[in-house]
C-alpha cells in the first residue's frame, strides 16, 4: 500500500515517500525486484477525500503532478507498474475527467519512465464469478485502451482465490493469452479455514500459472498471519511456523529448482534441462574451482553459455 497516492499524499502537499523509499532500500540490499502498485486507484471509495473534492480542472493538474512527481522520482527503480487499478471496477477518474484520462494515464507514465512495463491490473478475471471481470470484457478494455494509443504492456491478475477451479483458470489465461501480453498474478493469495485445503487449493493455482507459457511471474499477497488483507489466506501462522499451505509452497519451489550435475564430454560440454531462472554453475577441475551466474529465460533454442577456465 505504501505507493498508493492516500498513502504519499494523505493531504494535498503533504508528501510521505519515506515508507516506500526504505521498502526500496531493503529490497535493492536482497536483490528483489519490484514492481510500483499503484499509480492511480479507480475505485471511488478508495480515492482519499482531498481529492475526490476538486473540481475537475483541479483535479486534472493533481492527476498531471501525481504522475509527474511520483514517476520522476522512481525513475527506473520499478520494472512494473499498475497504472489504474481495477478499471473494470470503478470509475472515479474516468466519470470525473472523460474517456480519454486512462489512456493519457498511460501514455504520460511512458514518457516519464519507458524502462517501466505498464500493467493493468484487476480481479477475478481467473475464476468466472464475475461478470465485470470476464476474460473477454478485459480483453475488450485493453483493446479499447491500446486503440486510443495506451501502451498497455502487461495483463496484471490479482489472483485473490477462495474455489478454484484448474480449468477455468486454465481457460481464462488461453484467451488471455490471445493478446500476446505477458500476464503476471500480481496479488496471489488462496483463502480457506482449513489449512490443507488451502494448501491443496494453492497448488492448483501455483501449477496453473507457473505451467502456462503466457504467465510470466507471480507475487504473493503476503504470507504472514498478522500481515495479510485477507482472513485464513495466510502461509506462515502469527507466532512464525510455517503452516500446511506454506510447506506446499516451499514443496513445489524445491520441484521447480533445477539441480544438475555431470561432467563435460569429450568436446568439453555439459548439457541439462533445467527450468527458467537464475543459476549458480560451479566447474571443478583438478587444479581450480570456478564459478558463473547465468539467466535461464523463456525461449525455443538452448542457451548456451561459454565459460573459459
Amino acid at each position: 500500500n505504501e505507493l498508493k497516492w492516500y498513502w504519499t499524499e494523505p493531504q494535498q502537499g503533504n508528501f510521505n515517500y519515506r515508507d516506500a523509499d526504505e521498502m526500496l532500500d531493503l529490497c535493492k540490499s536482497h536483490g528483489i525486484e519490484t514492481r510500483g502498485h499503484c499509480i492511480f486507484w479507480e475505485v471511488e471509495s478508495t480515492v482519499q477525500s482531498w481529492v475526490r473534492s476538486l473540481n475537475n480542472n483541479d483535479l486534472m493538474s493533481a492527476v498531471q503532478n501525481r504522475l509527474n512527481g511520483l514517476l520522476s522520482r522512481y525513475k527506473g527503480k520499478f520494472s512494473h507498474y499498475d497504472v489504474n487499478n481495477e478499471m473494470l471496477h470503478g470509475s472515479f477518474y474516468q466519470g470525473r475527467l472523460g474517456k480519454d484520462i486512462r489512456a493519457n494515464m498511460f501514455k504520460t507514465a511512458n514518457q516519464l519512465d519507458p524502462s517501466a512495463t505498464l500493467f493493468v491490473n484487476d480481479y477475478h478475471v481467473e475464476d468466472g464469478c464475475d461478470t465485470k471481470s470476464c476474460p473477454e470484457g478485459y480483453i475488450e478494455h485493453i483493446l479499447g485502451l491500446q486503440e486510443q494509443g495506451a501502451p498497455v504492456g502487461g495483463i496484471g491478475i490479482q489472483g485473490h482465490i477462495d474455489n478454484p477451479v484448474g480449468p477455468i483458470t486454465n481457460s481464462a489465461l488461453d484467451k488471455l493469452g490471445i493478446l500476446g501480453l505477458p500476464i503476471w498474478f500480481t496479488e496471489l493469495d488462496v483463502s480457506s479455514v482449513n489449512e490443507y485445503v488451502r494448501a491443496d487449493d494453492l497448488e492448483v493455482m501455483l501449477r496453473e500459472a507457473f505451467a502456462h507459457p503466457a504467465v510470466d511471474g507471480i507475487m504473493l499477497w503476503g504470507f504472514w498471519e498478522l500481515f495479510m488483507s485477507r482472513d485464513n489466506a495466510h502461509l506462515v501462522n502469527a507466532e512464525g511456523d510455517v503452516n500446511e499451505a506454506g510447506k506446499r509452497y516451499l514443496a513445489l519451489r524445491k520441484e521447480w529448482s533445477s539441480h544438475a550435475h555431470g561432467h563435460v564430454n569429450e568436446q568439453g560440454e555439459y548439457t541439462f534441462r533445467g527450468f527458467h531462472g537464475t543459476y549458480d554453475v560451479l566447474i571443478v577441475t583438478s587444479s581450480k574451482r570456478t564459478t558463473k551466474s547465468i539467466v535461464v529465460d523463456k525461449g525455443e533454442s538452448p542457451l548456451v553459455v561459454p565459460i573459459s577456465l
